[in-house]
């Protein structure tokens, strides 16, 4: 179906493409989330170690992400640019997932060896498939109402992965080990590879790119710069995307330790733990939510509205949550309503991220004459990665500088150390993403139809 000189999705194609983004961020769901307690007190690797090297490999694979981009919209076959690198990655990245999280019985400095190796080369290989996928975005369409859609409905399936992930994966690392933990998580691990291996080939085998460009002169370092340093509003999604990133990162990864440790600790010690689940649970369901009425929302109050949403929901959401857990610490309710208030946010930014680069990639073509929707969307990936390492480096150096012991009941500065790193850090992080975005970005929905008009014109010309 075609409108306005635009073939449409269907919306069974639309699903199949989800359906990609639940089996990749289920895999980053796991390392994300329990990789550092995992090696902290699991596999009784020191904190600021743990931090070190989370910081060292992000930073590594953050390098080279712009190098990928360039590699995949270089790329010229029979079944597109993106496609071939995502179904190579996927590979990579699943067996590298499985050896990262491996019941190899190795210990001490081997040890360190072996999770640094594979930790870095799972960022590497997660780098191949993940900047192919999400550059497929302003490729599959080039209509706004449609590309909130397909930029919404991924979204959807990422944050269904993440709730199973958050909300189940301590139990099921449970039932797999029967008592052995570490063997529970060699063995879900597994299992997510095989899931993100089938999801791939599902969206590869379904979805295809329908907006290009003829065949120019391929990319070259110089190309890449040029289009990074004279597209004017890259540094505005960027600087947005790094501030978002590192408040979810580390709010995200941050949390496990901030439940077991503060609001948990009674809890904790009566051998339950039901708030982590709890807020890890409300949080999937709140992002799917937002995302999904994301769409119409935007239609209804226009972008701007929904930036200011997504950057202040989370705030007031951290704010609840830390004033709550000094009279209410155990208080299943409103550890649910703020999960819900946070992550409403965090569901509405995920989607505008995604759509604001879809809208940038049009914006160099208008601007510069090429489209170089990986090499963009590399530096999504970029400041992910950058993003990951700096909250990576807080979050093991924070333990460190706080007093930190693992499995111990944790001193009242340790406690309050804590907090600051789960909250106040990640609101102020969240609220810079509006003063960013008031004070720089420039493509209003009427400059946008300008930019789709003159790019439809020249395509007639060629």
């Amino acid at each position: 179906m075609k409108e306005n000189g635009t073939k449409k999705m269907s919306f069974l194609s639309k699903l199949c493409f989800g359906i990609g983004a639940f089996g990749k961020d289920a895999v980053y769901a796991i390392v994300g989330t329990y990789l550092m307690m995992y090696l902290t007190d699991y596999r009784s690797v020191a904190p600021a170690f743990v931090g070190t090297l989370f910081m060292v490999a992000r930073i590594w694979d953050a390098f080279n992400d712009p190098f990928m981009g360039m590699i995949v919209d270089n790329t010229r076959t029979k079944w597109g640019k993106f496609r071939p690198w995502i179904l190579i990655g996927t590979v990579m990245n699943a067996i590298v997932l499985v050896l990262l999280f491996l019941n190899n019985g190795l210990e001490g400095q081997k040890y360190l060896v072996w999770c640094s190796v594979f930790y870095i080369l799972w960022g590497m290989t997660y780098t191949v498939m993940d900047i192919p996928y999400w550059s497929m975005v302003p490729a599959l369409t080039d209509d706004p109402n449609e590309r909130n859609q397909i930029s919404a409905i991924p979204r959807i399936f990422a944050s269904c992965a993440w709730l199973v992930i958050n909300s189940f994966g301590l139990a099921l690392v449970g039932f797999l080990g029967r008592g052995n933990d570490v063997r529970g998580f060699s063995i879900l691990a597994s299992i997510i590879s095989i899931v993100f291996i089938l999801a791939s080939v599902v969206t590869c085998l379904t979805c295809k790119e329908q907006v290009t460009m003829a065949a120019k002169e391929k990319t070259s370092v110089k190309g890449m710069a040029n289009v990074l340093f004279k597209n004017d509003q890259v540094k505005v999604i960027l600087g947005i995307a790094l501030f978002f990133n590192i408040a979810y990162q580390l709010s995200n990864s941050f949390a496990l330790y901030y439940f077991k440790y503060v609001a948990e600790r009674t809890y904790a010690a009566a051998g339950n733990g039901i708030l982590y689940p709890i807020y890890a649970g409300v949080a999937g369901f709140a992002q799917m939510g937002s995302m999904a009425i994301f769409p119409m929302l935007t239609k209804k109050i226009g972008k701007k509205a929904s930036v200011f949403l997504a950057s202040f929901l989370p705030v007031l959401g951290f704010a609840l949550l830390w004033v709550s857990g000094y009279f209410i610490p155990t208080n299943a309710v409103m550890v649910g309503v703020c999960s819900a208030i946070v992550n409403c946010g965090i569901g509405f930014m995920l989607v505008l991220i995604t759509v604001i680069l879809a809208e940038v990639v049009d914006y160099g073509e208008y601007k510069l004459g090429t489209r170089n929707e990986s090499i963009l969307f590399s530096m999504q990936t970029f400041v992910v990665k950058f993003a990951g390492a700096f909250s990576g480096f807080i979050s093991g150096i924070g333990l460190t500088a706080i007093g930190y012991v693992a499995n111990q009941q944790q001193t009242p500065g340790a406690e309050n150390g804590m907090r600051i790193i789960m909250f106040l850090i990640p609101a102020v992080l969240s609220a810079l993403c509006f003063v960013f975005y008031t004070a720089g970005y420039k493509i209003t929905p009427d400059f946008y139809e300008k930019i789709r008009e003159t790019i439809r014109a020249r395509k007639e010309k060629e």
